[in-house]
């Protein structure tokens, strides 16, 4: 009977390792500017912008999750591609009316509609 008993428990313990570090992938995995993005560098109102110069598609207010004061600001939004970098508050407008901003490295990074 002890046999049993031992093996029950063994069983238990693998379900609640599996349980963790399924919970703790998870969690990992829906991180705003996650994975080759680097991190969150900072705030652009609501927008988070990312350690890579580009902005994240997360629906998470930035300000709110780093607990910062959202301060509202306009949004500008710029008929041509000049003013726009990511993190200073302008976003262009493409041809098919896409919000966008410019990395440092001169790619486009395109808000969530």
């Amino acid at each position: 009977m002890n046999r049993c008993h031992g093996t029950s428990a063994l069983l238990r313990a693998c379900i609640a390792t599996l349980l963790l570090a399924l919970c703790t992938s998870a969690l990992a995995a829906n991180q705003p500017c996650s994975g080759r993005k680097g991190g969150i560098a900072g705030c652009d109102g609501d927008t988070f912008l990312c350690n890579d110069g580009s902005i994240s598609a997360s629906k998470k207010s930035c300000s709110a999750v780093l607990g910062l004061r959202n301060e509202a600001r306009p949004q500008s939004l710029l008929k041509s591609s000049e003013g726009c970098q990511c993190g200073s508050g302008n976003y262009c407008v493409g041809p098919r009316g896409g919000v966008y901003c410019l990395t440092p490295g001169g790619s486009k990074s395109y808000k969530r509609k």
